[in-house]
């Protein structure tokens, strides 16, 4: 194996294990989302490099088109966790509660 695919690899894996680390020491559901939602697409893309580097030019492009649909998909399915949590568990909401004041008026806003 080329050692410069290990040193991208094992630093994907390193990455990961880092979010899992932060999955249980991390205290509210929004911080633990934050934490698997931010490492995933980086650790991914960091062992893809690797990956590449190991398998080739066919390989490389496979795992491009694999990291776009990732980095173009990620951020929406995070931002759902993030709401349906919102919707669903009262005892983390902030004090502030902007996302049902839009919720209550269409128009963008608290009416004035």
């Amino acid at each position: 194996m080329n050692p410069l695919a290990a040193v991208f690899l094992l630093g994907g894996v390193v990455t990961i294990v880092l979010a899992g680390v932060g999955l249980f020491k991390l205290r509210t559901p929004y911080a633990r989302i934050h934490a698997a939602g931010k490492a995933s697409p980086v650790a991914f893309l960091i062992a893809a490099v690797g990956a590449s580097i190991e398998l080739g030019w066919g390989a490389a492009a496979k795992l491009a088109v694999a990291g776009a649909a990732l980095i173009l998909t990620l951020p929406l399915a995070v931002h759902l966790l993030f709401r349906a949590l919102h919707h669903t568990e009262r005892a983390y909401d902030p004090p502030v509660d902007e996302l049902s004041e839009r919720d209550a008026h269409p128009g963008g806003g608290a009416q004035r």
